[in-house]
């Protein structure tokens, strides 16, 4: 059997409003729809989270155009916008 806390919150009048139009449009309590979205983030809490990893995306070419091996900054990013 599953023992029940009754409590009060306080949440935004706006993200109220849509909970409880999107537990009446999938037949649910209000009560139950705001269980299932808490079971939901404590369990994605719980999954180990991956290190961000940038992935490697190559590009094809010959290196650095000439007068960019040895150019500044500024000379790059106006060569990069050039028309």
């Amino acid at each position: 059997m599953v023992a029940y806390m009754k409590t009060t919150i306080e949440i935004a009048e706006a993200l109220f409003d849509e909970s409880a139009r999107t537990a009446t449009s999938r037949g649910m309590t209000l009560q139950t729809f705001v269980e299932v979205a808490l079971r939901r983030a404590l369990e994605a809490e719980r999954q180990p989270r991956q290190p961000f990893r940038l992935r490697k995306h190559p590009c094809r070419g010959n290196g650095l155009q000439p007068g960019l091996a040895e150019g500044n900054w500024t000379t790059i990013q106006e060569r990069a916008y050039e028309a």
